[in-house]
């Protein structure tokens, strides 16, 4: 991963395919936060059914802008894994390809989330970098457990 630093909280990263298992949330848009955290705990609950679980202790939500199908509709709630194996019958697999990203962290509660969101999206327009609409996007779970208080990487990607 290689970092160039837009802003003083903005950077330019290239991140390798990420090979995800975890869960699909599907719902009306104003239950994602409270679904996403259902999904997120029940994911750390269930850790121990996962095998080449990379990095226990964070979480990868991936999710599409404007997805082109239902099967690219929703958030996904995952782990990385080095490799896919005996994946467990209700979670899914997702693979999302080497992309480039403008990366901003966010610190605070999941409802605020959407102003580091606005942060990261001025950043790239400023730099005349071009969101990417319908390439998936990654949010790297650091801290998850309060959802008053996460620290997450918002990975959104360009072109």
């Amino acid at each position: 991963m290689s970092g160039k630093i837009l802003q003083e909280k903005i950077t330019i990263k290239d991140l390798g395919e990420q090979q995800l298992v975890g869960f699909r949330v599907l719902c009306k848009g104003d239950q994602y936060l409270q679904e996403i955290s259902k999904a997120s705990l029940n994911l750390q609950h269930r850790l121990k059914d996962i095998k080449n679980v990379i990095s226990p202790d964070h979480q990868i939500g991936a999710f599409i802008v404007d997805a082109a199908s239902e099967n690219e509709d929703g958030y996904w709630v995952c782990v990385q894994v080095d490799k896919y194996e005996d994946i467990p019958r209700d979670m899914v697999t997702l693979t999302v390809p080497q992309q480039k990203y403008a990366v901003i962290t966010h610190e605070g509660p999941n409802y605020e989330i959407k102003n580091s969101y606005e942060t990261l999206h001025q950043g790239i327009l400023q730099n005349n970098y071009q969101r990417a609409l319908n390439k998936w996007h990654l949010e790297l779970f650091l801290e998850f457990e309060n959802k008053n208080h996460l620290m997450v990487q918002l990975f959104d990607t360009i072109l």
